[in-house]
């Protein structure tokens, strides 16, 4: 899917402004001549859904990298990665967010003004911001160290998202340690009853089911994301079940 020719369903109704409009705004100035402006005016309300809403991902991604003062070489690489291997974007929409992340960087908004406006992008699709949650760990422990600037703006982000305030402990534990850990996907303890495991693991499986991400509206370039996730959770509980039926 091109967030320049298509929409996202879950997106509809939002209304460019704030850091996100004007992030957009000195982009496509950027990009564009003076000839090619007009046609920027151009783009559907949809289209400009789309833009807002990846700008404010890549937004976020820049302000956690330069957290520290410098932007790493690990973390330029993974947010390549991001750009092409994981979401996959042909060639406008790589440049749309090298641009974004460039900008972004630099400039004198907070990353907390980003992550809030990305938090309202997707106010009724939690799960989602759950994703990217994650994104956001794994590009700073790209370096395999978690500085105190960008922790410190880790551990804002779970209230600024509204989703589990738990999850930096969760997250920091799971990369830190042994990943493939079946009780710390799950965010279990063995010493938990089994019927209790498989509740959580059952709300989880609901919640991270990849037709469930898409009825929410998650764009197609983050559903490979989530499927993993989703295929994480469930061998996790396979391993704990067999486990528990020796």
């Amino acid at each position: 899917m091109s967030f320049w020719n298509s929409t996202i369903g879950g997106l509809l109704g939002f209304s460019i402004g704030g850091p996100i409009g004007g992030l957009i705004g000195a982009v496509i100035g950027s990009k564009f001549g003076s000839k090619d402006r007009s046609k920027a005016k151009q783009f559907t309300s949809n289209q400009q859904q789309q833009a807002a809403f990846f700008a404010a991902l890549f937004a976020c991604l820049a302000k956690l990298a330069k957290a520290d003062g410098i932007v790493s070489k690990e973390e330029v690489d993974k947010v390549d990665n991001f750009i092409k291997e994981r979401f996959r974007f042909p060639s406008e929409q790589r440049l749309f967010a090298i641009k974004v992340f460039n900008q972004a960087k630099d400039d004198n908004v907070s990353y907390e003004e980003y992550a809030s406006q990305l938090a309202g992008l997707l106010a009724g699709n939690k799960n989602a911001l759950v994703v990217f949650y994650e994104l956001l760990f794994e590009l700073a422990m790209a370096d395999g160290i978690l500085d105190p600037a960008e922790e410190i703006l880790l551990r804002k982000t779970p209230n600024i998202f509204g989703i589990d305030l738990n999850l930096f402990d969760k997250l920091k534990d799971q990369f830190s340690s042994d990943s493939s850990d079946p009780y710390k996907v799950l965010g279990v303890t063995s010493d938990m009853p089994f019927d209790a495991i498989k509740k959580i693991y059952q709300k989880k499986r609901r919640e991270f089911h990849p037709d469930t991400l898409i009825s929410k509206g998650l764009p197609d370039e983050l559903l490979d994301k989530a499927k993993e996730k989703f295929i994480e959770i469930q061998q996790a509980f396979e391993i704990i079940e067999k486990k528990n039926s020796n």
